[in-house]
């Protein structure tokens, strides 16, 4: 019997659960990025906008900026030695083209990382 208790006893104090949050650089604001007038704002206006880009991409004489915010959200439970894990990580992500002039010619987003999710290792977060 003391055993068992014994053994009761361990389990609780070795077992738990946890939550992480990972953010990388400064989320993308849809209203910023849509206020740039393709055709018109030029490569300082956007950067003005949305401030220094995470990648710059030379095209000939046309040239890619590369925006990014990434978050990553984490859940665990831990049974004495066992863990089980859930991770669940989305970016947004901005491409902005500009002609040989650094005038803005096109726009392409994905704004997914508002949808982050927390869930235990047996949950679905889609």
């Amino acid at each position: 019997m003391r055993s068992l208790l014994v053994a009761t006893l361990l389990a609780g104090l070795l077992s738990g659960c946890f939550i992480s949050r990972d953010r990388a650089n400064e989320p993308l604001e849809k209203s910023k990025i849509d206020s740039l007038a393709i055709g018109t704002a030029t490569a300082t206006d956007v950067a003005n906008e949305l401030g220094a880009p995470s990648e710059v991409v030379q095209l000939g004489k046309r040239s890619a900026w590369r925006y990014d915010f990434t978050t990553t959200k984490m859940s665990g439970f831990t049974l004495i030695v066992i863990s089980f894990l859930n991770t669940d990580k989305r970016s947004d992500r901005c491409w902005l083209f500009f002609d040989e002039s650094n005038v803005l010619r096109h726009v392409g987003t994905t704004l997914d990382a508002e949808d982050t999710r927390y869930a235990m290792p047996w949950q679905d977060v889609d």
